[in-house]
C-alpha cells in the first residue's frame, strides 16, 4: 500500500506543477505582442497540459481510487476530511478543465482575458494544495 500511496504523491506533484505553472504561461502570453511568442507559449502550453498536466491528473487518480477501493475507504470512508478532499478533488479537476478551455483559446487566438486575470487564477491552485494537503495529513474532522 506504501508504493500506491507513493506513486499517488509523485504524480498529485507532478499534477500540481503544471497548475502552478499553466497559467504562469497564460500570463506571459497574455502579455506578449509578437507572432513568435505567441507561437512559442501556444507550444509549450499545449505540451505542459497534454504531456504533463493531464497524464499527472489521470494517474493521481488512479492510484487514489486504488487506494480508496484497497483499503482507505473501509477505514476512513465516514470520515469528513476524506468527502471534503474528494470533494476539492472533483472542484480541482474542474479548474484543471476550465486551463484547457483556456488553453484552446489561446490555440485559436480567442483570449478574453488579460494577464491580470491570469495572475489571480494562478494563485487557486495553491488553496486547493494547502487544504488538501492538510485533510489527507491532519484529517481534521
Amino acid at each position: 500500500m506504501l508504493w500506491l500511496k507513493a506513486l499517488h504523491l509523485i504524480f498529485m506533484v507532478t499534477w500540481f506543477a503544471g497548475l502552478f505553472y499553466l497559467p504562469r504561461l497564460f500570463v506571459y502570453h497574455a502579455m506578449s505582442t509578437d507572432a513568435i511568442s505567441n507561437e512559442r507559449f501556444k507550444i509549450m502550453e499545449r505540451k505542459l497540459y497534454f504531456g504533463i498536466m493531464t497524464p499527472g491528473m489521470i494517474l493521481t487518480f488512479i492510484f487514489g481510487i486504488w487506494m480508496l477501493a484497497s483499503y482507505a475507504w473501509d477505514i476512513y470512508g465516514t470520515s469528513g476530511w476524506l468527502h471534503m478532499k474528494l470533494t476539492l478533488l472533483v472542484v480541482l479537476l474542474i479548474y484543471h478543465v476550465v486551463c484547457g478551455k483556456w488553453l484552446l483559446d489561446f490555440k485559436h487566438d480567442r483570449n478574453p482575458h488579460g494577464h491580470i486575470y491570469y495572475r489571480w487564477m494562478n494563485e487557486v491552485p495553491v488553496l486547493f494544495l494547502v487544504a488538501i494537503v492538510i485533510l489527507a495529513v491532519v484529517k481534521p474532522f
